[in-house]
């Protein structure tokens, strides 16, 4: 569901929208210029940093591992940056492969992917709550990244607008974006075969979706996992739906 509306261009960064627009609950929409999703903000221009200052933006948040922050570093002048770190197990797996002369195939790699979405709900739900949290205390506009702004991020994007009420067709369309935003960079990229590399760099439904299934398998649905390991109670969602959506 392509809308230029939401769209920013940025020359030294990709994937980067606002998350309003949507239909939310009771058919209200999710305010423009609140939230906005990115791949890494290590690259901007001078041009890019006054478009995000005029936002204004007041807060990043960074899903990124430890090392992939420290390699890419960036600051924002007026933008608080915050390390909500999730690091990328899907990489420290492909590297034990490829480690043991094992080259995976597509179908392989797909499966590895899913395992990494069903990973971040079991171990993250946590991170995911501080970052609702955030949302639901400040009310000036943030962006959320990680390296590409496909996985972590997306799947944090999709968790937003589950709590906000946006519909689950909707929220699969706005995941899929990444696919005709994200500019593949080769220096992140690193080196491995071609049909693992296209797997890794794009997006597929398959993926949200075992995140979505594992939170209806192992926490009997969104709403009983928002209030277990995310730490986000109903109280606090209607409070971030009254911020986030219009009235």
């Amino acid at each position: 569901m392509y809308d230029p509306i939401r769209q920013r261009s940025l020359q030294g960064a990709s994937n980067f929208r606002d998350l309003g627009g949507y239909a939310g609950a009771d058919g209200r929409r999710v305010r423009y210029g609140r939230v906005f999703r990115s791949d890494h903000l290590a690259q901007l221009t001078a041009a890019d940093v006054a478009l995000l200052q005029s936002l204004p933006l007041s807060h990043s948040i960074d899903f990124r591992g430890v090392a992939e922050a420290a390699a890419l570093p960036y600051a924002i002048p007026g933008v608080t940056q915050l390390a909500m770190a999730i690091e990328p197990t899907v990489v420290q797996r492909l590297r034990a492969l490829a480690a043991s002369g094992q080259v995976p195939s597509t179908a392989e790699t797909v499966s590895l992917m899913c395992d990494t979405y069903r990973d971040f709900v079991h171990r993250h739900g946590p991170t995911f709550g501080r970052f609702l949290q955030h949302l639901l205390a400040h009310s000036t506009p943030v962006v959320f990244h990680c390296t590409a702004g496909k996985d972590r991020t997306g799947l944090a994007s999709a968790l937003l607008l589950a709590v906000l009420g946006v519909d689950r067709d909707t929220i699969m369309q706005d995941y899929l974006l990444t696919n005709q935003l994200y500019r593949r960079n080769p220096l992140l990229e690193g080196s491995g075969p071609a049909h693992v590399m296209e797997v890794l760099w794009q997006v597929q439904p398959a993926f949200l979706q075992a995140a979505f299934d594992v939170i209806e398998r192992d926490y009997g649905g969104l709403s009983s996992y928002l209030a277990g390991p995310v730490g986000f109670a109903t109280d606090s969602r209607e409070q971030l739906r009254h911020t986030l959506l219009e009235q």
